[in-house]
């Protein structure tokens, strides 16, 4: 992502909020609180041999 997305990103997440940064920081945490969780699930599962063929390799 290049610049210019990135502070239409931001715009859009901060509008989204009402304007309120602190609440789009907030729901930023919790996105990222989130996909930690499901990478963890999924770094599991490949270690344990639950994927297997291309959807096992995570980049």
């Amino acid at each position: 992502m290049n610049s210019g997305l990135h502070e239409t990103a931001i715009d859009e997440i901060v509008a989204r909020c009402n304007g309120d940064i602190r609440g789009a920081l907030k729901a930023l945490l919790l996105v990222n609180e989130q996909l930690e969780v499901e990478l963890a699930q999924l770094q599991a599962a490949v270690a344990h041999g639950r994927l297997t063929g291309s959807r096992s390799v995570l980049h």
